[in-house]
C-alpha cells in the first residue's frame, strides 16, 4: 500500500518554471486579444496594475506558508486564522476555480487546433485531457517536468517575439498593416481609444491573465526546499510580469495597431501573420497550443491536491486522500478529469460564447480565494505579530496594501456587475458560495448534535 504522504519531488527549477507557467498562459496568448480590443493600447497598464496587485498577495501568502512548518496550502492558513467555514468554502472554491480554468484551457486547445484542421473544438479538448490524465497519473516529478519544458517553451516564444520585434522596429519593417513603429501605440485612437470604460472593463480578462500565480503555494507540499524556493520564485515575479506581459505586448502593439486584431484570434499567431512569416505563425499557433495545454496540466495538478488536502481536513470523501503507488492522488485527478470534460461538452453546444463564460467564472472565483489569502494574513499580523516581527520573508507595505488590493477587486466586481457580458457569470456565482455554505453549515450541525458520521459521503446520501 502506499504512503499516504505527497512526495517532495518538485526541485526548484520546477518551482521556478511551475512559477513562471502560472503567470503564462492562455489568458495572455489568447484572451489578451478581446482585452485589447476592449482597451486598445492601455492594456499595458491594465496588467501592470492588477500584476502588482497581485504580487503583493503572493507576498502575503509567501509570509504566511513560511511562518508554521507543516502548511500545505493557503486553505490550511485559512483554517488558521479565518476559521474551519472559511477554509471550506476557500478549498472547494479553489478547485472549482481550477476546474473552471482548465475548461476554458481545453477549450482554447480546441480553438488553436482549428488552425490547422477544420474540427469540432470539442474533439481535440478531450484528446487533450486524456493525455493530460494519463501524465499526472504517473508522478508528481513527471509534472513538474512537463511544466518544465511547457513553460521552457512559452519564455522562448516570447523572447523571440520581443527580439523580432526589436529588430522590425529598427529597420522600419513594412508589414501587411503598415509599418512598424511604437508611434502605433498611440497613433490608432490614443492609448485610450475606447475611453475610461474600455479600460475597466478589460480588467477582468486581465484578472483571468493571472490566474495561476498562486500555484507556487499549492506546490508547497512537494517542494524540496520551501524555504529557498518559494521567496525565490515569488520574488521574480515583478521582472516576469514586465518582460513577459508588458514587454510582449508593447511589441505586439508597435508591430501592428490594436484595430487589426481580432478578439477571437491570439494576438501572438496574428502578429506573424501580418508580418508576412506563415510559417511562423503556425509556429506560434503550435506554442500557443502547448501553453493551453500547460494551463489545463496545472489545473489537473491544483485540483487533485486541493481535493487531497480537503480529504484530510475531513472536508472532502476520504477517498480523495488516497494515493496511488507514484504518491499521486488518483481518484481526485479521475474526478477533476471528468468534471473539466464538462468545458468540452460547453464548447460543442456554445462555441462562440464558452471562452468568455468560463473566464469570467474563473475570474470572480480567484479574486475571492486571492481576497481570502489577504485577510487571513490581515488577521496573522493582528494575532501573531511576534511571527510577523521575526519573518525571514515579510510581506511589504502591510496592511495599506492589503486593503488597497482588497479595493481594487471590489472595483473588479463592480465592473463585472455594470458590464452586460459578464453580469450574468457574477449574478450566477454566488450560487456555489451559497451551497457550500449551506453544505458546511449542514455538516457542522450534525458534529454539534452529537454524530460522529460527519464526512461528506454521510451528507451526500
Amino acid at each position: 500500500m502506499a504512503q499516504q504522504e505527497l512526495k517532495r519531488d518538485l526541485a526548484n527549477r520546477h518551482v521556478q518554471l511551475i512559477a513562471i507557467g502560472g503567470t503564462i498562459g492562455t489568458g495572455l496568448f489568447l484572451g489578451s486579444g478581446k482585452a485589447i480590443q476592449l482597451a486598445g493600447p492601455s492594456i499595458i497598464l491594465a496588467y501592470l496594475i492588477v500584476g502588482l496587485g497581485l504580487f503583493f498577495v503572493m507576498r502575503a501568502l509567501g509570509e504566511l506558508l513560511l511562518s508554521k512548518a507543516g502548511y500545505l496550502s493557503f486553505t490550511d492558513i485559512a483554517q488558521d486564522y479565518l476559521g474551519p467555514r472559511a477554509a471550506f468554502i476557500t478549498g472547494w472554491t479553489y478547485w472549482f476555480c481550477w476546474i473552471v480554468t482548465a475548461m476554458a484551457d481545453i477549450i482554447a486547445v480546441g480553438v488553436y487546433v482549428q488552425y490547422w484542421f477544420d474540427i469540432p473544438q470539442w474533439v481535440p479538448a478531450i484528446i487533450c485531457l486524456i493525455i493530460l490524465l494519463g501524465l499526472n497519473l504517473l508522478s508528481v516529478k513527471l509534472f513538474g517536468e512537463l511544466e518544465f519544458w511547457f513553460a521552457l517553451i512559452k519564455v522562448i516564444t516570447i523572447l523571440a517575439l520581443i527580439v523580432v520585434g526589436v529588430i522590425l522596429l529598427v529597420i522600419g519593417f513594412e508589414t501587411n498593416a503598415g509599418r512598424v513603429t511604437v508611434e502605433n501605440l498611440w497613433e490608432h485612437g490614443g492609448m485610450f481609444p475606447n475611453g475610461i470604460s474600455g479600460f475597466l472593463l478589460s480588467l477582468q480578462l486581465v484578472v483571468f491573465a493571472f490566474v495561476g500565480m498562486e500555484l507556487v503555494g499549492v506546490s508547497a507540499a512537494e517542494t524540496s526546499n520551501p524555504e529557498k524556493n518559494i521567496p525565490s520564485a515569488i520574488n521574480k515575479i515583478p521582472l516576469r510580469i514586465l518582460f513577459f506581459y508588458v514587454g510582449a505586448l508593447i511589441i505586439l502593439l508597435s508591430i501592428n495597431p490594436w484595430t487589426e486584431l481580432n478578439a477571437a484570434e491570439s494576438p501572438f499567431v496574428k502578429t506573424f501573420s501580418l508580418v508576412g512569416i506563415p510559417i511562423a505563425a503556425g509556429i506560434i499557433n503550435f506554442v500557443v497550443l502547448t501553453a493551453a495545454a500547460s494551463a489545463g496540466n496545472s489545473g489537473m495538478f491544483s485540483t487533485s491536491r486541493m481535493l487531497y488536502n480537503l480529504s484530510n481536513n475531513n472536508q472532502a470523501p476520504a477517498s480523495f486522500s488516497k494515493l496511488n503507488k507514484n504518491h499521486v492522488p488518483s481518484n481526485g485527478l479521475w474526478v477533476s478529469t471528468l468534471v473539466v470534460s464538462v468545458g468540452a461538452l460547453l464548447s460543442k453546444l456554445l462555441p462562440e460564447q464558452a471562452f468568455g463564460i468560463v473566464t469570467s467564472i474563473s475570474a470572480i472565483c480567484f479574486i475571492w480565494v486571492w481576497s481570502v489569502i489577504l485577510l487571513s494574513h490581515l488577521k496573522y499580523i493582528k494575532t501573531c505579530p511576534e511571527l510577523h516581527a521575526k519573518s525571514k520573508f515579510k510581506a511589504p507595505l502591510t496592511p495599506f496594501i492589503n486593503y488597497a488590493v482588497l479595493a481594487m477587486f471590489a472595483v473588479i466586481l463592480i465592473i463585472m456587475l455594470i458590464a452586460d457580458e459578464t453580469r450574468p457569470a457574477l449574478l450566477l456565482t454566488p450560487i456555489w458560495f451559497i451551497l457550500l455554505y449551506a453544505l458546511y453549515s449542514s455538516r457542522k450541525k450534525k458534529e454539534e448534535s452529537g454524530n460522529i458520521d460527519i464526512s461528506i459521503e454521510s451528507l451526500m446520501k
